[in-house]
Protein backbone atom coordinates (compact mmCIF):
# COMPACT_ATOMS: atom_id res chain seq x y z
CA UNK A 1 0.00 0.00 0.00
CA UNK A 2 2.66 2.76 -1.26
CA UNK A 3 2.04 6.18 -0.42
CA UNK A 4 3.79 9.52 -1.73
CA UNK A 5 7.57 9.68 -0.45
CA UNK A 6 8.81 12.10 1.70
CA UNK A 7 11.72 13.25 3.44
CA UNK A 8 12.39 12.71 7.18
CA UNK A 9 12.05 15.25 9.65
CA UNK A 10 15.08 16.28 11.37
CA UNK A 11 17.89 19.09 10.55
CA UNK A 12 16.57 20.97 7.64
CA UNK A 13 19.72 21.66 5.34
CA UNK A 14 19.72 20.36 2.13
CA UNK A 15 21.78 16.87 1.54
CA UNK A 16 23.39 15.48 -1.37
CA UNK A 17 21.06 12.99 -1.61
CA UNK A 18 18.46 15.35 -2.16
CA UNK A 19 19.91 17.08 -5.02
CA UNK A 20 20.94 14.08 -6.37
CA UNK A 21 16.95 13.08 -6.29
CA UNK A 22 16.09 16.74 -8.00
CA UNK A 23 15.75 14.87 -11.61
CA UNK A 24 14.53 11.72 -10.87
CA UNK A 25 11.73 13.82 -8.87
CA UNK A 26 11.07 15.19 -12.19
CA UNK A 27 10.93 12.02 -14.12
CA UNK A 28 8.82 10.42 -11.80
CA UNK A 29 6.19 13.47 -11.63
CA UNK A 30 6.27 13.55 -7.69
CA UNK A 31 8.45 15.39 -5.99
CA UNK A 32 8.41 14.66 -1.90
CA UNK A 33 8.06 16.80 0.59
CA UNK A 34 11.73 18.63 2.38
CA UNK A 35 12.44 18.20 5.64
CA UNK A 36 11.32 21.98 6.28
CA UNK A 37 8.03 21.48 4.90
CA UNK A 38 7.40 18.21 7.43
CA UNK A 39 8.70 20.47 10.10
CA UNK A 40 6.18 23.21 9.28
CA UNK A 41 3.12 20.69 8.77
CA UNK A 42 3.96 19.15 12.38
CA UNK A 43 4.12 22.88 14.34
CA UNK A 44 0.64 23.61 12.15
CA UNK A 45 -1.25 20.95 13.24
CA UNK A 46 0.20 21.02 16.79
CA UNK A 47 -1.15 24.14 17.25
CA UNK A 48 -4.46 23.39 15.79
CA UNK A 49 -4.30 20.61 17.51
CA UNK A 50 -3.84 22.90 21.12
CA UNK A 51 -6.58 24.75 20.20
CA UNK A 52 -8.99 21.80 20.21
CA UNK A 53 -7.44 20.18 23.08
CA UNK A 54 -8.39 23.72 24.64
CA UNK A 55 -11.80 23.98 23.24
CA UNK A 56 -12.11 20.41 24.41
CA UNK A 57 -11.20 21.13 28.02
CA UNK A 58 -13.91 24.52 27.93
CA UNK A 59 -16.40 21.67 26.03
CA UNK A 60 -15.70 19.63 29.57
CA UNK A 61 -15.85 22.59 31.66
CA UNK A 62 -19.04 23.73 30.16
CA UNK A 63 -20.66 20.29 30.96
CA UNK A 64 -19.15 20.19 34.88
CA UNK A 65 -20.32 23.59 35.05
CA UNK A 66 -23.83 23.14 33.63
CA UNK A 67 -24.54 20.03 34.86
CA UNK A 68 -21.94 18.87 37.37
CA UNK A 69 -20.72 15.16 38.07
CA UNK A 70 -24.01 12.91 38.76
CA UNK A 71 -27.15 11.59 37.02
CA UNK A 72 -27.38 13.46 33.70
CA UNK A 73 -23.37 13.44 32.81
CA UNK A 74 -22.89 9.60 33.71
CA UNK A 75 -25.86 9.15 31.02
CA UNK A 76 -24.48 11.15 28.33
CA UNK A 77 -21.33 9.92 29.13
CA UNK A 78 -22.62 6.20 27.92
CA UNK A 79 -23.92 8.18 24.68
CA UNK A 80 -20.50 9.86 24.25
CA UNK A 81 -19.15 6.22 23.85
CA UNK A 82 -20.43 6.46 20.51
CA UNK A 83 -18.17 9.65 18.94
CA UNK A 84 -15.22 8.59 20.71
CA UNK A 85 -15.36 5.32 18.95
CA UNK A 86 -16.66 6.92 15.81
CA UNK A 87 -13.48 9.32 15.89
CA UNK A 88 -10.84 6.78 16.82
CA UNK A 89 -11.99 4.02 13.62
CA UNK A 90 -12.55 6.78 11.29
CA UNK A 91 -10.55 9.88 11.92
CA UNK A 92 -7.86 9.10 14.04
CA UNK A 93 -6.68 5.72 13.42
CA UNK A 94 -8.70 2.90 11.39
CA UNK A 95 -9.33 4.40 8.03
CA UNK A 96 -6.60 6.87 7.86
CA UNK A 97 -3.96 3.63 7.98
CA UNK A 98 -5.87 2.35 4.41
CA UNK A 99 -7.17 5.55 2.85
CA UNK A 100 -3.87 7.70 3.38
CA UNK A 101 -1.63 5.63 1.30
CA UNK A 102 -4.24 5.07 -0.97
CA UNK A 103 -4.82 8.75 -1.79
CA UNK A 104 -1.13 9.15 -1.60
CA UNK A 105 -0.82 6.33 -4.17
CA UNK A 106 -3.43 8.53 -6.87
CA UNK A 107 -1.69 11.60 -6.47
CA UNK A 108 1.54 10.21 -7.33
CA UNK A 109 -0.12 8.31 -10.55
CA UNK A 110 -2.17 11.64 -11.64
CA UNK A 111 0.86 13.76 -11.13
CA UNK A 112 2.70 11.47 -14.10
CA UNK A 113 -0.13 11.45 -15.67
CA UNK A 114 0.06 7.42 -16.06
CA UNK A 115 -3.84 7.27 -16.97
CA UNK A 116 -5.42 8.71 -20.02
CA UNK A 117 -9.01 10.62 -19.90
CA UNK A 118 -9.16 9.63 -16.51
CA UNK A 119 -8.42 11.46 -13.37
CA UNK A 120 -6.80 9.10 -10.75
CA UNK A 121 -8.19 10.49 -7.23
CA UNK A 122 -11.34 10.89 -8.90
CA UNK A 123 -12.09 7.54 -10.02
CA UNK A 124 -10.34 6.61 -6.01
CA UNK A 125 -13.19 8.50 -4.83
CA UNK A 126 -15.92 6.85 -7.30
CA UNK A 127 -15.15 3.84 -6.55
CA UNK A 128 -14.77 4.03 -2.59
CA UNK A 129 -16.88 7.30 -1.39
CA UNK A 130 -20.62 6.22 -2.05
CA UNK A 131 -19.60 2.33 -1.20
CA UNK A 132 -18.58 3.74 2.38
CA UNK A 133 -21.22 6.60 2.85
CA UNK A 134 -23.52 3.72 2.49
CA UNK A 135 -21.68 1.87 5.31
CA UNK A 136 -21.68 4.79 7.74
CA UNK A 137 -25.63 5.69 7.13
CA UNK A 138 -26.59 1.84 7.92
CA UNK A 139 -24.37 1.78 10.76
CA UNK A 140 -26.00 5.02 11.86
CA UNK A 141 -29.55 3.63 11.48
CA UNK A 142 -28.79 0.68 13.29
CA UNK A 143 -27.36 2.30 16.57
CA UNK A 144 -30.11 4.81 16.56
CA UNK A 145 -32.56 1.41 16.43
CA UNK A 146 -30.52 -0.54 19.28
CA UNK A 147 -29.87 2.09 21.32
CA UNK A 148 -31.78 0.69 24.58
CA UNK A 149 -29.63 -2.76 24.19
CA UNK A 150 -26.47 -0.53 23.58
CA UNK A 151 -26.76 1.39 27.03
CA UNK A 152 -27.89 -1.83 28.64
CA UNK A 153 -24.73 -3.45 27.81
CA UNK A 154 -22.59 -0.21 28.19
CA UNK A 155 -23.61 0.59 31.34
CA UNK A 156 -26.28 -2.18 33.19
CA UNK A 157 -26.33 0.03 36.23
CA UNK A 158 -26.88 3.02 35.53
CA UNK A 159 -29.61 4.71 37.33
CA UNK A 160 -31.55 6.71 34.19
CA UNK A 161 -31.43 4.45 30.95
CA UNK A 162 -33.71 6.58 29.40
CA UNK A 163 -32.39 9.78 28.93
CA UNK A 164 -29.06 8.18 28.22
CA UNK A 165 -30.76 6.45 25.19
CA UNK A 166 -32.08 9.77 23.86
CA UNK A 167 -28.13 10.67 24.00
CA UNK A 168 -27.13 7.89 22.04
CA UNK A 169 -29.68 8.56 19.41
CA UNK A 170 -28.49 11.92 18.70
CA UNK A 171 -24.75 10.96 19.08
CA UNK A 172 -25.49 8.28 17.12
CA UNK A 173 -25.09 10.43 13.78
CA UNK A 174 -21.55 11.55 14.12
CA UNK A 175 -20.92 7.58 12.42
CA UNK A 176 -21.92 9.65 9.21
CA UNK A 177 -20.07 12.59 9.62
CA UNK A 178 -16.95 11.39 11.57
CA UNK A 179 -16.56 9.07 8.57
CA UNK A 180 -16.77 11.77 5.78
CA UNK A 181 -14.53 13.83 7.91
CA UNK A 182 -12.08 11.32 8.26
CA UNK A 183 -12.27 10.61 4.49
CA UNK A 184 -11.86 14.36 3.84
CA UNK A 185 -9.09 14.47 6.23
CA UNK A 186 -6.68 11.59 4.36
CA UNK A 187 -7.41 12.83 1.34
CA UNK A 188 -6.17 15.90 1.99
CA UNK A 189 -2.98 14.81 4.05
CA UNK A 190 -2.44 12.90 0.62
CA UNK A 191 -2.27 16.20 -1.18
CA UNK A 192 -0.56 17.71 1.71
CA UNK A 193 -2.95 19.98 2.78
CA UNK A 194 -2.68 19.72 6.78
CA UNK A 195 -4.80 23.16 7.73
CA UNK A 196 -8.04 22.39 7.18
CA UNK A 197 -7.81 18.65 8.99
CA UNK A 198 -6.32 19.50 11.70
CA UNK A 199 -8.85 22.15 12.27
CA UNK A 200 -11.49 19.79 12.53
CA UNK A 201 -12.12 19.48 16.26
CA UNK A 202 -11.80 23.23 16.69
CA UNK A 203 -15.45 23.10 15.03
CA UNK A 204 -16.17 19.55 16.53
CA UNK A 205 -15.66 21.70 20.27
CA UNK A 206 -17.64 24.53 18.98
CA UNK A 207 -20.19 23.02 18.14
CA UNK A 208 -20.66 21.23 20.89
CA UNK A 209 -19.93 24.07 23.54
CA UNK A 210 -22.44 26.07 21.38
CA UNK A 211 -25.38 23.73 21.67
CA UNK A 212 -25.19 23.14 25.55
CA UNK A 213 -24.96 27.05 26.36
CA UNK A 214 -27.80 27.91 23.84
CA UNK A 215 -30.18 24.63 24.35
CA UNK A 216 -28.89 23.46 28.03
CA UNK A 217 -31.34 25.29 29.73
CA UNK A 218 -34.11 23.81 27.83
CA UNK A 219 -32.94 20.07 27.34
CA UNK A 220 -30.66 20.00 29.70
CA UNK A 221 -27.56 17.10 29.04
CA UNK A 222 -29.25 16.24 25.40
CA UNK A 223 -27.77 19.54 24.28
CA UNK A 224 -24.52 18.20 24.37
CA UNK A 225 -25.38 15.13 22.33
CA UNK A 226 -26.98 17.70 19.70
CA UNK A 227 -23.93 19.16 19.98
CA UNK A 228 -22.03 16.23 18.92
CA UNK A 229 -24.55 16.34 16.12
CA UNK A 230 -23.78 19.98 14.63
CA UNK A 231 -20.38 19.63 15.53
CA UNK A 232 -19.36 16.61 13.38
CA UNK A 233 -21.35 18.45 10.44
CA UNK A 234 -19.10 21.53 10.86
CA UNK A 235 -15.65 18.89 11.27
CA UNK A 236 -17.46 18.25 7.09
CA UNK A 237 -17.73 21.61 6.41
CA UNK A 238 -13.82 22.70 7.79
CA UNK A 239 -12.66 20.69 4.77
CA UNK A 240 -14.85 20.67 1.93
CA UNK A 241 -14.17 23.24 0.25
CA UNK A 242 -10.35 22.32 0.49
CA UNK A 243 -11.34 18.69 -0.84
CA UNK A 244 -13.22 20.30 -3.65
CA UNK A 245 -10.22 22.28 -5.05
CA UNK A 246 -8.04 19.30 -4.99
CA UNK A 247 -10.31 17.13 -7.02
CA UNK A 248 -12.23 19.40 -9.48
CA UNK A 249 -9.03 22.12 -9.53
CA UNK A 250 -6.95 22.54 -12.29
CA UNK A 251 -3.88 19.55 -11.98
CA UNK A 252 -0.70 19.94 -14.24
CA UNK A 253 -0.33 17.17 -16.76
CA UNK A 254 2.70 14.59 -17.99
CA UNK A 255 3.64 16.61 -20.74
CA UNK A 256 3.93 20.08 -18.67
CA UNK A 257 5.77 17.41 -16.65
CA UNK A 258 8.38 16.44 -19.24
CA UNK A 259 8.62 19.57 -20.86
CA UNK A 260 10.23 20.66 -17.58
CA UNK A 261 11.90 17.90 -16.91
CA UNK A 262 13.53 18.29 -20.67
CA UNK A 263 14.73 21.84 -20.16
CA UNK A 264 16.32 20.96 -17.03
CA UNK A 265 14.13 22.47 -14.23
CA UNK A 266 12.26 20.72 -11.65
CA UNK A 267 8.79 19.39 -12.59
CA UNK A 268 5.84 22.05 -12.11
CA UNK A 269 4.54 20.18 -9.05
CA UNK A 270 2.34 21.14 -6.55
CA UNK A 271 3.91 21.43 -3.76
CA UNK A 272 8.00 21.53 -2.56
CA UNK A 273 10.09 20.77 -5.67
CA UNK A 274 13.39 20.12 -4.41
CA UNK A 275 13.57 16.33 -2.62
CA UNK A 276 14.90 12.63 -2.67
CA UNK A 277 14.02 10.29 -5.90
CA UNK A 278 10.66 9.08 -5.70
CA UNK A 279 9.84 5.82 -6.58
CA UNK A 280 6.39 4.68 -7.72
CA UNK A 281 5.71 0.82 -6.30
CA UNK A 282 5.41 -1.76 -9.05
CA UNK A 283 1.63 -2.31 -8.83
CA UNK A 284 1.22 0.99 -10.66
CA UNK A 285 3.14 0.12 -13.16
CA UNK A 286 1.73 -2.96 -13.61
CA UNK A 287 -1.79 -0.45 -13.90
CA UNK A 288 -0.53 1.11 -16.39
CA UNK A 289 -1.08 -1.79 -18.82
CA UNK A 290 -4.92 -2.68 -17.85
CA UNK A 291 -7.82 -1.12 -18.38
CA UNK A 292 -9.13 -0.18 -14.94
CA UNK A 293 -7.66 3.28 -14.50
CA UNK A 294 -7.03 2.76 -10.14
CA UNK A 295 -6.53 -1.08 -10.13
CA UNK A 296 -3.65 -0.49 -7.76
CA UNK A 297 -6.04 1.95 -5.56
CA UNK A 298 -8.48 0.09 -5.63
CA UNK A 299 -5.89 -3.17 -4.64
CA UNK A 300 -5.13 -0.82 -1.64
CA UNK A 301 -8.48 -0.49 0.41
CA UNK A 302 -9.18 -4.38 0.01
CA UNK A 303 -11.18 -5.94 3.30
CA UNK A 304 -7.84 -8.08 4.05
CA UNK A 305 -6.51 -5.18 5.09
CA UNK A 306 -9.34 -2.62 5.95
CA UNK A 307 -10.24 -5.56 8.68
CA UNK A 308 -7.43 -5.83 11.38
CA UNK A 309 -7.25 -2.05 11.33
CA UNK A 310 -10.42 -1.54 12.35
CA UNK A 311 -10.52 -4.60 14.48
CA UNK A 312 -7.19 -2.81 16.49
CA UNK A 313 -8.95 0.48 16.55
CA UNK A 314 -11.75 -1.10 18.05
CA UNK A 315 -10.26 -3.43 20.26
CA UNK A 316 -8.04 -0.09 21.54
CA UNK A 317 -11.43 1.48 21.98
CA UNK A 318 -12.78 -0.66 24.14
CA UNK A 319 -10.32 0.15 27.44
CA UNK A 320 -12.90 3.25 27.78
CA UNK A 321 -16.47 0.37 27.21
CA UNK A 322 -14.87 -1.43 30.15
CA UNK A 323 -14.26 1.27 32.23
CA UNK A 324 -17.30 2.67 32.15
CA UNK A 325 -19.14 -1.34 32.43
CA UNK A 326 -17.00 -1.33 35.46
CA UNK A 327 -18.35 2.25 37.06
CA UNK A 328 -21.80 2.18 36.24
CA UNK A 329 -21.35 0.14 39.48
CA UNK A 330 -20.21 2.80 41.40
CA UNK A 331 -21.70 5.70 43.06
CA UNK A 332 -23.03 8.66 40.69
CA UNK A 333 -20.15 10.47 39.28
CA UNK A 334 -17.79 7.78 39.21
CA UNK A 335 -18.23 8.31 35.06
CA UNK A 336 -17.35 11.39 35.08
CA UNK A 337 -14.79 11.75 37.05
CA UNK A 338 -12.98 9.01 34.97
CA UNK A 339 -13.90 10.96 31.77
CA UNK A 340 -12.55 14.67 33.01
CA UNK A 341 -9.75 12.88 34.51
CA UNK A 342 -9.01 11.18 31.35
CA UNK A 343 -9.45 13.82 28.79
CA UNK A 344 -7.06 16.27 30.93
CA UNK A 345 -4.86 13.23 30.83
CA UNK A 346 -4.61 12.72 27.29
CA UNK A 347 -3.71 15.98 26.33
CA UNK A 348 0.07 15.16 26.51
CA UNK A 349 -0.05 12.14 24.72
CA UNK A 350 -2.30 13.70 21.40
CA UNK A 351 0.67 16.82 21.63
CA UNK A 352 3.41 13.84 21.93
CA UNK A 353 1.60 11.86 18.40
CA UNK A 354 1.60 15.27 16.02
CA UNK A 355 5.19 14.26 14.43
CA UNK A 356 4.11 10.86 14.41
CA UNK A 357 0.87 12.09 12.24
CA UNK A 358 2.85 13.67 9.84
CA UNK A 359 5.85 11.13 9.47
CA UNK A 360 3.00 8.44 8.21
CA UNK A 361 3.90 8.98 5.22
CA UNK A 362 7.70 8.87 5.72
CA UNK A 363 7.40 5.16 7.15
CA UNK A 364 4.96 3.65 4.55
CA UNK A 365 6.93 5.12 1.56
CA UNK A 366 10.43 3.72 2.97
CA UNK A 367 8.77 0.46 3.88
CA UNK A 368 6.87 0.14 0.37
CA UNK A 369 10.35 0.58 -1.45
CA UNK A 370 12.31 -1.81 0.68
CA UNK A 371 14.48 0.86 2.37
CA UNK A 372 14.57 -0.66 6.18
CA UNK A 373 17.28 1.54 7.20
CA UNK A 374 15.59 5.31 6.46
CA UNK A 375 12.55 3.04 8.13
CA UNK A 376 14.07 2.39 11.36
CA UNK A 377 15.98 5.43 11.78
CA UNK A 378 12.54 7.46 11.57
CA UNK A 379 10.89 5.39 13.81
CA UNK A 380 13.77 5.04 16.75
CA UNK A 381 13.82 8.87 16.11
CA UNK A 382 9.84 9.38 16.52
CA UNK A 383 9.90 6.80 19.50
CA UNK A 384 12.31 9.21 21.06
CA UNK A 385 11.00 12.12 20.68
CA UNK A 386 7.20 11.31 21.11
CA UNK A 387 8.41 9.59 24.63
CA UNK A 388 10.56 12.74 25.93
CA UNK A 389 7.35 14.99 24.87
CA UNK A 390 4.87 12.91 26.55
CA UNK A 391 6.87 12.08 30.30
CA UNK A 392 7.41 15.66 30.27
CA UNK A 393 3.47 16.09 30.42
CA UNK A 394 2.78 12.89 32.74
CA UNK A 395 5.17 14.23 35.04
CA UNK A 396 3.63 17.64 35.49
CA UNK A 397 0.20 16.06 35.52
CA UNK A 398 1.21 13.74 38.24
CA UNK A 399 2.17 16.34 40.13
CA UNK A 400 -0.30 19.40 39.63
CA UNK A 401 -3.24 16.87 39.02
CA UNK A 402 -5.38 18.43 42.11
CA UNK A 403 -4.39 22.15 40.64
CA UNK A 404 -4.89 21.43 37.13
CA UNK A 405 -8.66 19.80 38.34
CA UNK A 406 -9.71 22.64 40.74
CA UNK A 407 -8.44 25.36 37.82
CA UNK A 408 -10.81 23.58 34.97
CA UNK A 409 -13.29 22.15 36.88
CA UNK A 410 -14.11 23.35 40.64
CA UNK A 411 -17.40 25.82 40.12
CA UNK A 412 -21.09 25.35 39.77
CA UNK A 413 -22.08 21.69 39.83
CA UNK A 414 -18.83 20.74 40.23
CA UNK A 415 -17.97 20.39 43.93
CA UNK A 416 -14.59 20.54 46.20
CA UNK A 417 -15.60 16.28 46.40
CA UNK A 418 -15.58 15.86 42.69
CA UNK A 419 -12.33 18.13 42.33
CA UNK A 420 -10.18 15.34 44.82
CA UNK A 421 -11.40 12.13 43.60
CA UNK A 422 -10.94 13.27 39.71
CA UNK A 423 -7.32 14.58 40.39
CA UNK A 424 -6.79 11.29 42.35
CA UNK A 425 -7.63 9.27 39.21
CA UNK A 426 -5.83 11.19 37.06
CA UNK A 427 -2.49 10.72 38.51
CA UNK A 428 -3.27 7.05 38.42
CA UNK A 429 -3.95 7.79 34.34
CA UNK A 430 -0.30 9.81 34.30
CA UNK A 431 1.41 6.24 34.82
CA UNK A 432 0.20 4.89 31.40
CA UNK A 433 0.88 7.66 29.29
CA UNK A 434 3.63 6.19 28.08
CA UNK A 435 2.05 2.94 27.11
CA UNK A 436 -0.64 4.95 25.13
CA UNK A 437 1.99 7.01 23.45
CA UNK A 438 4.12 3.92 22.49
CA UNK A 439 1.01 2.08 21.17
CA UNK A 440 0.25 5.18 18.99
CA UNK A 441 3.75 5.12 17.57
CA UNK A 442 4.59 1.87 17.25
CA UNK A 443 1.35 0.74 15.72
CA UNK A 444 1.87 2.94 12.52
CA UNK A 445 5.04 0.85 11.67
CA UNK A 446 2.73 -2.61 11.71
CA UNK A 447 0.19 -0.88 9.06
CA UNK A 448 2.52 1.22 6.55
CA UNK A 449 3.44 -1.87 5.21
CA UNK A 450 0.42 -2.34 2.85
CA UNK A 451 0.14 -6.21 4.29
CA UNK A 452 -2.28 -7.56 6.09
CA UNK A 453 -1.24 -8.45 10.07
CA UNK A 454 -3.29 -9.31 13.09
CA UNK A 455 -0.11 -8.76 15.33
CA UNK A 456 -1.41 -5.40 16.67
CA UNK A 457 -4.69 -7.07 17.49
CA UNK A 458 -3.49 -9.86 19.21
CA UNK A 459 -1.17 -7.69 21.51
CA UNK A 460 -3.88 -5.07 22.09
CA UNK A 461 -6.18 -8.17 23.18
CA UNK A 462 -3.81 -9.09 25.44
CA UNK A 463 -4.13 -5.54 26.92
CA UNK A 464 -7.62 -5.78 26.91
CA UNK A 465 -7.59 -9.04 29.17
CA UNK A 466 -5.43 -7.35 31.15
CA UNK A 467 -7.49 -3.90 31.72
CA UNK A 468 -10.44 -6.13 32.05
CA UNK A 469 -8.94 -8.70 34.53
CA UNK A 470 -7.24 -6.08 37.01
CA UNK A 471 -10.45 -3.58 36.81
CA UNK A 472 -12.51 -6.32 37.68
CA UNK A 473 -10.34 -7.28 40.28
CA UNK A 474 -10.11 -3.95 42.18
CA UNK A 475 -13.15 -1.90 41.34
CA UNK A 476 -14.53 -3.01 44.57
CA UNK A 477 -11.69 -2.59 46.94
CA UNK A 478 -10.33 0.76 44.97
CA UNK A 479 -12.78 2.41 42.99
CA UNK A 480 -11.85 4.28 40.62
CA UNK A 481 -8.52 4.09 41.04
CA UNK A 482 -8.42 0.52 40.75
CA UNK A 483 -10.21 1.17 37.23
CA UNK A 484 -7.88 4.17 36.23
CA UNK A 485 -4.98 1.49 37.15
CA UNK A 486 -6.43 -1.08 34.91
CA UNK A 487 -6.20 1.17 32.18
CA UNK A 488 -2.63 1.91 32.74
CA UNK A 489 -1.45 -1.65 33.07
CA UNK A 490 -3.32 -2.47 30.01
CA UNK A 491 -1.96 -0.13 27.77
CA UNK A 492 1.47 -0.75 29.11
CA UNK A 493 1.28 -4.17 28.29
CA UNK A 494 -0.04 -3.40 24.98
CA UNK A 495 3.42 -1.82 24.39
CA UNK A 496 5.79 -3.98 25.24
CA UNK A 497 4.37 -6.38 23.39
CA UNK A 498 4.45 -3.94 19.60
CA UNK A 499 7.68 -3.47 21.17
CA UNK A 500 9.07 -6.63 21.47
CA UNK A 501 7.41 -7.71 17.97
CA UNK A 502 9.18 -5.18 15.99
CA UNK A 503 10.71 -7.02 13.06
CA UNK A 504 11.42 -7.70 9.75
CA UNK A 505 8.39 -10.40 9.15
CA UNK A 506 6.17 -8.10 10.67
CA UNK A 507 6.97 -4.45 10.97
CA UNK A 508 10.32 -2.65 10.88
CA UNK A 509 13.73 -4.11 12.61
CA UNK A 510 14.18 -1.41 15.51
CA UNK A 511 17.31 -1.89 17.66
CA UNK A 512 14.88 -3.36 20.15
CA UNK A 513 17.59 -3.41 23.38
CA UNK A 514 18.76 0.51 22.14
CA UNK A 515 15.24 1.76 22.17
CA UNK A 516 14.51 0.18 25.54
CA UNK A 517 17.76 1.97 27.31
CA UNK A 518 16.93 4.83 25.36
CA UNK A 519 13.68 5.11 26.65
CA UNK A 520 14.67 4.61 30.71
CA UNK A 521 16.42 7.88 30.48
CA UNK A 522 13.79 10.35 30.34
CA UNK A 523 11.49 7.84 32.72
CA UNK A 524 14.02 7.89 35.24
CA UNK A 525 14.07 11.40 34.65
CA UNK A 526 10.13 12.32 34.52
CA UNK A 527 9.56 10.17 37.88
CA UNK A 528 12.05 12.51 39.68
CA UNK A 529 10.59 15.76 38.34
CA UNK A 530 7.29 14.31 39.19
CA UNK A 531 8.17 13.72 42.93
CA UNK A 532 9.87 17.09 43.04
CA UNK A 533 7.27 18.72 41.61
CA UNK A 534 4.26 17.51 43.63
CA UNK A 535 6.59 18.16 46.72
CA UNK A 536 6.77 21.91 45.56
CA UNK A 537 3.26 22.59 44.59
CA UNK A 538 2.20 20.94 48.09
CA UNK A 539 3.64 23.48 49.47
CA UNK A 540 1.79 26.62 48.27
CA UNK A 541 -1.72 27.41 49.10
CA UNK A 542 -3.34 29.14 46.51
CA UNK A 543 -4.15 26.97 43.08
CA UNK A 544 -2.66 29.26 40.33
CA UNK A 545 0.87 29.85 42.33
CA UNK A 546 1.18 26.28 43.33
CA UNK A 547 0.30 24.94 39.51
CA UNK A 548 2.95 27.23 38.40
CA UNK A 549 5.87 26.72 41.25
CA UNK A 550 4.48 22.73 40.46
CA UNK A 551 5.02 23.40 36.79
CA UNK A 552 7.86 25.07 36.91
CA UNK A 553 9.46 22.85 38.91
CA UNK A 554 8.77 19.44 36.74
CA UNK A 555 10.23 21.11 33.73
CA UNK A 556 13.52 22.67 35.32
CA UNK A 557 14.27 19.14 36.71
CA UNK A 558 12.87 16.77 33.94
CA UNK A 559 15.68 19.05 31.68
CA UNK A 560 18.72 19.11 34.21
CA UNK A 561 17.97 15.59 34.21
CA UNK A 562 17.90 14.77 30.36
CA UNK A 563 20.95 16.44 29.83
CA UNK A 564 22.50 14.78 33.14
CA UNK A 565 21.70 11.51 31.15
CA UNK A 566 22.98 12.35 28.06
CA UNK A 567 19.33 12.19 26.16
CA UNK A 568 19.58 14.56 22.88
CA UNK A 569 16.33 13.65 20.86
CA UNK A 570 14.75 16.51 21.53
CA UNK A 571 16.99 19.10 20.86
CA UNK A 572 17.18 18.79 16.74
CA UNK A 573 13.45 18.52 16.62
CA UNK A 574 12.75 21.61 18.31
CA UNK A 575 15.55 23.19 15.98
CA UNK A 576 14.34 22.03 12.82
CA UNK A 577 10.40 23.74 13.95
CA UNK A 578 12.21 26.64 14.93
CA UNK A 579 13.73 27.22 11.48
CA UNK A 580 10.68 26.03 9.62
CA UNK A 581 8.89 29.09 11.31
CA UNK A 582 11.70 32.22 10.88
CA UNK A 583 12.65 31.07 7.41
CA UNK A 584 10.22 30.94 4.48
CA UNK A 585 9.30 27.84 2.79
CA UNK A 586 8.81 28.67 -0.70
CA UNK A 587 6.10 26.23 -2.78
CA UNK A 588 4.38 24.88 0.57
CA UNK A 589 0.79 25.70 0.67
CA UNK A 590 -1.55 24.51 3.99
CA UNK A 591 -4.84 25.99 2.29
Amino acid sequence: MPAARVAPVGDAEPSAETEQGTDAASATGVAPPTRGFLAKATLVTAVLSIAGALLGLGRDQALAHLFGAGTETDAFLVAWTVPEVAATLLIEDGMAFVLVPAFSLAVARRARGTTTGTDPVRALVASTLPRLALAFVAVAALLMAGAPYLVAALAPGLPDPGLAVDCTRLTATCVLSFGLAGYCSAALRAHRRFLAPAAIYVAYNTGIITAMFVLGGRWGVRSAAVGVALGGCLMVAAQAPSLARQLFGRHRSAPETETAAAQGGPAPLDGPEVGKATKIPEVTEVAEATDDPVPSVKHSVELALIAPVLMFALCRQSQVLIERFLASTLPSGAISHLNYAQKVAQIPMTLSLMLCTVTFPVLAQALAEGDTERARTRVERDVAVASCMVLLGAAAVFACAPQIINLLFQRGAFTAQDTAATATVMRVYSVGLLGHTLVGALVRTYFSAGRPTWYPLAAMAAGIVATSWIGAGTVDAWGVRGIAAANAIGITVTAALLLSGMGERRSVPIRTRRVMHELSKPVRAAVCAAVAGAFCASRVDSPELALAVGGLTVTVVYVLLLRVLGVKAVAPAFRTALRSVTRRLPHVRFR
